[in-house]
């Protein structure tokens, strides 16, 4: 089954460090907002600095983040729908809610491995997962 997904950090990075990369997720279309990039080069950059990824691992990942097939999205109202949603949400930090804000404003569920994003922001709009996608 096709879908189209809104991505987050977390998803990416993970299939990043995966030997398969992308490609379990190939059957799908991955739509994440401007900083999703940024956000999983950051978490890559981090896990080779503390020595939890090895400089090969690291090297592998940031190539396939490269050619992660992500479709990136600025729609109107994106940073106003994050700020609304962090409020809503009780968060400081607007970075997960514009992940949440762009799958609201598109009508599509997050795909994401992060639990305390997906418990957050469950109520706000469907969230999946990797292996939702594969049953």
């Amino acid at each position: 089954m096709n879908g189209i997904y809104v991505v987050d950090a977390s998803v990416v990075v993970q299939a990043c460090l995966e030997a398969t990369g992308f490609d379990p997720l190939a059957a799908h279309t991955l739509i994440g907002p401007p900083l999703v990039l940024s956000e999983a080069l950051s978490a890559l950059h981090g896990g080779a600095f503390r020595g939890e990824l090895s400089s090969d691992l690291a090297r592998a990942a940031t190539s396939r983040l490269r050619l992660a097939p992500i479709e990136i999205a600025r729609p109107e109202g994106l940073a106003a729908a994050a700020w609304e949603i962090a409020d809503a949400l009780g968060w400081a930090k607007t970075y997960d809610a514009e992940y949440v804000a762009l799958a609201r404003l598109l009508g599509r569920p997050l795909l994401t491995i992060d639990g305390r994003l997906a418990r957050g922001a469950g109520h706000v709009v469907p969230i999946v997962g990797p292996a939702d996608l594969t049953t």
